[in-house]
């Protein structure tokens, strides 16, 4: 049994704050006896990416860097796993937007750079990341085998399905998403529940557990109408039954006590895994198939 924390919080636009803040709900979620923690998406600042501007780059660190030392260091202390996303700067002019994991010494276990970019209004992401180039993977902590895919990698079974592949019986989904609130009252609702259900989708297919961390509150760091983020941080376990939810509004800490048997028991009970046509998926590696 593994107990895991979702750090469901508000951004600020100072960095150091933000780091400060993530830092004290991992030490709370510590001390009610987490062993894995995962904060929200690009947590470091408010969601920049709502405007192409240069100056933004300035956010982006190095890997091994500032964050992670900080990270690492309290990840020792408390002896937890924790999860962080980041805004990677690997070179001039190559930005990626990464998952690290750090291990209970304090170690990066691994990292993950977002697969999907998406490129929508307030979401112009394309402009600030390079695809990642890591590929799907699972890594291995003294708390159990943990998967990483960010965001808008929710929306793609091809990467939950990978990742699982590889040995993760745990996927976390950091996340920065919310409605344009011109928009929520006509497709708010379906909108959230089709997020919900495709990460869901993702245990129930993978025989897994899905945790999925979302921020809160309205940030408009560009001007305009800015984002609402819905909060609403979840954890599923592999039946996709939701065990733990967080709120709309408000910052907490979203905790599930992780059963890893259950894994073992959905996959031998619903073989989905056994009974894939591996040798019928020609083609899926194609944009289109004519």
């Amino acid at each position: 049994m593994t107990k895991v924390a979702l750090v469901q919080m508000r951004c600020a636009p100072e960095p150091d704050e933000n780091l400060a803040r993530a830092l004290e709900f991992i030490r709370d979620a510590a001390n009610h006896g987490a062993q894995i923690v995962c904060l929200p998406e690009l947590f470091r600042s408010q969601y920049f990416c709502q405007s192409e501007d240069h100056a933004n780059f300035a956010l982006a660190e190095a890997i091994p860097g500032p964050s992670t030392d900080s990270l690492g260091q309290l990840a020792r202390e408390l002896r937890v796993v924790i999860v962080a996303s980041l805004f990677e700067k690997r070179a001039a002019g190559v930005y990626h937007n990464t998952a690290v994991v750090l291990g209970t010494n304090g170690e990066i276990v691994g990292k993950y750079r977002k697969m999907h970019i998406p490129d929508d209004p307030a979401f112009y992401e394309k402009f600030y990341f390079t695809p990642g180039d890591l590929g799907f993977q699972s890594f291995n902590t003294p708390h159990g085998n943990v998967g990483v895919c960010v965001c808008w990698d929710q929306w793609y079974p091809e990467a939950a399905r990978l990742t699982a592949l590889r040995g993760a019986e745990i996927l976390f989904y950091p996340t920065a998403i919310g409605w344009h609130p011109a928009e929520k009252e006509r497709y708010g609702a379906a909108q959230h529940s089709a997020w919900e259900t495709m990460q869901r989708s993702h245990a129930i297919a993978n025989g897994c557990y899905v945790a999925a961390v979302n921020r809160v509150g309205h940030e408009a760091p560009a001007g305009g109408p800015g984002i609402e983020f819905w909060g609403q941080s979840f954890i599923c376990a592999p039946s996709g039954e939701i065990i733990a939810k967080g709120s709309i509004d408000r910052e907490e800490l979203v905790v599930a006590d992780v059963a890893w048997e259950r894994v073992n028991e959905q996959r031998t009970h619903w073989p989905f895994l056994r009974d894939r046509r591996i040798d019928a998926y020609v083609g899926i590696q194609q944009r289109l198939i004519d």
